[in-house]
């Protein structure tokens, strides 16, 4: 079976693909480091909910953690690596595929 005859959803990537895990990268790929409290916001997330999926990112090498202080305050500043660009490229060409193959599907009249 040849890369065209295969359906694009297949090459969605479980990891990059969950939503909030994709806004978390989106939001990441707009700046070289953002801080946990600027994800957390622009996405609407608990602490919680963010930390989970932030494991997960970094787990598969596609988020860089970093914790330090901003003067007294403690600060957790997120960035995207070289492999979490490449996957977040990865997913949105997998995405557009799979939007041309839709609308190329759709009848004239609808």
């Amino acid at each position: 079976m040849s890369a065209e005859e295969v359906h694009p959803s297949l090459a969605l990537d479980e990891t990059v693909h969950q939503r909030v895990r994709l806004g978390i990268l989106a939001v990441l790929s707009e700046a070289t480091e953002c801080t946990f409290t600027t994800v957390r916001e622009e996405l609407e997330l608990t602490d919680g909910n963010l930390s989970r999926h932030l494991r997960v990112l970094e787990e598969a090498g596609l988020v860089e953690i970093r914790k330090g202080y901003d003067g007294r305050r403690p600060c957790t500043w997120l960035a995207l690596t070289r492999a979490g660009r490449k996957a977040l490229r990865a997913e949105l060409a997998a995405l557009e595929r799979l939007v041309h193959r839709l609308r190329r599907a759709e009848p004239e009249d609808a």
